[in-house]
């Protein structure tokens, strides 16, 4: 497997060097922030950032992410248009060599969180959400900037696509999904490129939004809508782990031996309801998933593709972007490959 980091190019407050010097990184998971969703993806600059990232000696491995239009979710006749673009930007990657594509079906939001810097009693700051918090919420009389939006919309925008998701339940959502991968995982494959859905995150509906990417039920109905290895899974355990009832390492080996896990994002969550949990050091002792054995599930698997450690606390005073500081994430790199090298060191080995 490769260890790889996340980077929000040149407005990250980490700068590549930084993250070179974490011992065990090889790869870089980054995007392109500034083309509007929807757009093509230009070939030019994909390789910019593929050229700043290996003048540092590391490998452009994973793009998080091309976001998918709304109205592909929706299912407005405009789709095609945007359908043709995505297809595009995914041949523009898969001619640089850029191998794997992490992607969700999130309506509207993307991740979700109500608070950003919970205190621990460290001292240190992590991410929670608090499902209770959300009920409070009418998005159609506040005008509200939480954490997840992956994009800013005004309160205009916003009621137009409430109300279009008013016609859109779990099953619509689907079918409108199953359309998009018959068109584009094709493409996918012919162009070298592992598409890796998200988790939703969290994995249950937040403001009667439909989410189908939540639950062994909907990951193998995603791996059945299209028969190709590039049709695949970005694991992330932190999300599906908010789950009490997953077994994360169970999944792993299902979805691991028939080859539709391309991408892995480890970390630690603590619950404190069914539906609350923040997020830990991690280290299996502080949260509710058993890392050694996700990790052991990774490696019975013979997983190959690429892992990065996921949201990391803010500790040591340091500030930036909320969950992605330097210091705890590389902390949980080389925790992650202290257990990955002492698993792989405890196989026996035939001569």
């Amino acid at each position: 497997m490769k260890f790889c980091f996340r980077w929000f190019g040149k407005e990250d407050p980490i700068p590549l060097i930084y993250i070179r010097q974490i011992p065990v990184i090889e790869g870089i998971v980054s995007a392109l922030y500034d083309v509007p969703v929807g757009d093509v993806w230009p070939r030019d600059k994909i390789n910019v950032l593929k050229k700043e990232v290996e003048a540092q000696g590391l490998e452009f491995t994973v793009i998080e992410s091309i976001p998918v239009h709304e109205d592909i979710k929706i299912g407005k006749a405009s789709r095609e248009k945007y359908i043709d673009n995505y297809c595009q930007s995914v041949r523009n990657m898969g001619e640089l060599e850029i191998p794997i594509l992490c992607y969700n079906i999130m309506p509207v939001f993307d991740w979700m969180r109500t608070n950003l810097e919970k205190e621990n009693p460290d001292g240190s700051t992590s991410l929670s959400y608090d499902h209770s918090a959300l009920k409070e919420i009418d998005l159609r009389k506040e005008a509200l900037d939480l954490p997840g939006w992956a994009t800013a919309y005004t309160h205009e925008e916003l009621e137009e696509l409430l109300d279009a998701y008013s016609k859109v339940d779990e099953n619509k959502l689907w079918i409108n999904f199953e359309y998009f991968l018959k068109q584009v995982v094709p493409i996918a494959e012919e162009s070298g490129v592992k598409m890796a859905i998200h988790i939703d995150d969290p994995p249950w509906s937040i403001f009667n939004l439909p989410r189908i990417i939540k639950d062994e039920k909907g990951l193998d109905r995603l791996v059945n809508a299209v028969d190709s290895t590039s049709n695949g899974i970005s694991f992330c355990v932190g999300s599906l782990g908010a789950n009490m009832h997953i077994e994360l390492p169970r999944l792993i080996r299902k979805y691991g031996k028939k080859g539709r896990i391309h991408f892995a994002h480890l970390r630690n969550i603590k619950h404190t309801s069914e539906y609350s949990f923040y997020e830990t050091p991690h280290p299996t002792k502080f949260g509710d998933n058993d890392m050694h054995e996700i990790m052991k599930a990774l490696i019975d698997i013979k997983f190959e593709g690429a892992i990065r450690p996921d949201h990391g606390r803010m500790i040591w005073g340091e500030k930036g972007r909320p969950g992605y500081g330097l210091y705890d994430r590389a902390l949980g790199s080389m925790y992650l490959y202290g257990l990955w090298e002492g698993l792989q060191k405890s196989i026996p080995h035939t001569k």
